[in-house]
């Protein structure tokens, strides 16, 4: 398959991603409906501006971009994340959604206490389903902050998702399943380079799974190779293991384009067949169709 090496680090904010190798018809992997959990958009940013305690500095990424790797595999739905490099600033988030067409596209937004009901009501109505707490990078909403966000989201019917390691504070899913909301746990539950599903994080998320207490996003998974390879076998178990929970609480991200991180990018290709792999069972239709229309369309 073809693929493209870069560094993140490498790019300015000036700077294009490379182009996408093209990819024929015949390429196409997913089922009609298909859904991408997770990806990201990057704008100039003269005209979006990144804020100064930002991780990573990305460089722009557009919505032509992004249709151009993964359209021609088969996705036609697909949910945008704020990332946190625009920290409370949702206007390019607001853009994508205004003008993507109609039953296109979700949101996930960054709310903090003290965000205005007015502005969450405005999110809602523009097809954000969702609150996303980021411990791991700068710029996110501390997990010290989840309950309050979760009484301010709770009546709009939105989850909240977490982008946190699991493995470094086993309970803290268990804990906000505890409020009552939807819990999507991002990234496998990121845990470090080679940690197994029988560490405890990872055993309470399979746990919550299991009782369709949570979801989890079968996304990034160079951020848990030691290589930074999305197709690295060793990432194989613990998708069998969080899979075989339940496959009715699995999603598919793209995590498009790799923010962040000093990682291989792949054609669209390459990360959609290796969901395949991830799949014990290849229940293609059930983890890219019906599991994101429950989320994120049905409410």
């Amino acid at each position: 398959m073809a693929s493209i090496f870069f560094s993140m680090a490498s790019l300015s904010m000036h700077d294009r991603l490379p182009p996408t190798p093209a990819i024929p018809d015949s390429a196409r992997i997913f089922p009609e409906g298909s859904c991408d959990t997770h990806f990201h958009v990057f704008g100039d940013a003269r005209e979006f501006p990144l804020i100064d305690e930002r991780s990573y500095t990305p460089a722009p990424a557009s919505m032509a971009d992004y249709w151009a790797a993964f359209g021609p595999v088969g996705v036609e739905r697909c949910v945008l994340v704020q990332p946190s490099v625009y920290g409370r600033d949702h206007s390019l988030l607001k853009r994508m959604l205004r003008e993507a067409a109609p039953g296109s596209m979700r949101g996930v937004a960054v709310i903090f206490e003290d965000t205005s009901e007015r502005e969450i009501e405005e999110l809602h109505a523009l097809g954000v389903r969702g609150a996303r707490c980021n411990a791991l990078f700068s710029g996110g909403v501390s997990a010290a902050s989840l309950r309050a966000i979760a009484d301010r989201i709770a009546a709009f019917g939105w989850h909240l998702q977490l982008l946190v390691d699991v493995e470094h504070d086993p309970d803290l899913v268990p804990r906000v399943t505890a409020t009552g909301l939807q819990v999507v746990v991002d990234h496998f539950g990121h845990p470090a380079p080679g940690a197994t599903p029988q560490g405890p994080g990872l055993a309470n998320l399979r746990a919550l799974l299991a009782e369709g207490r949570a979801w989890v996003k079968f996304s990034g998974a160079y951020r848990l190779s030691a290589s930074a390879c999305a197709t690295d076998p060793a990432v194989i178990p613990l998708a069998h293991a969080l899979a075989r929970a339940n496959p009715e609480r699995i999603l598919w991200g793209s995590d498009w384009p790799h923010p962040g991180i000093d990682a291989r990018a792949t054609a669209g290709s390459e990360l959609a067949g290796a969901l395949r792999a991830w799949l014990p069972d290849g229940d293609l239709r059930q983890v890219l169709v019906r599991n994101p229309t429950q989320l994120y369309w049905n409410h």
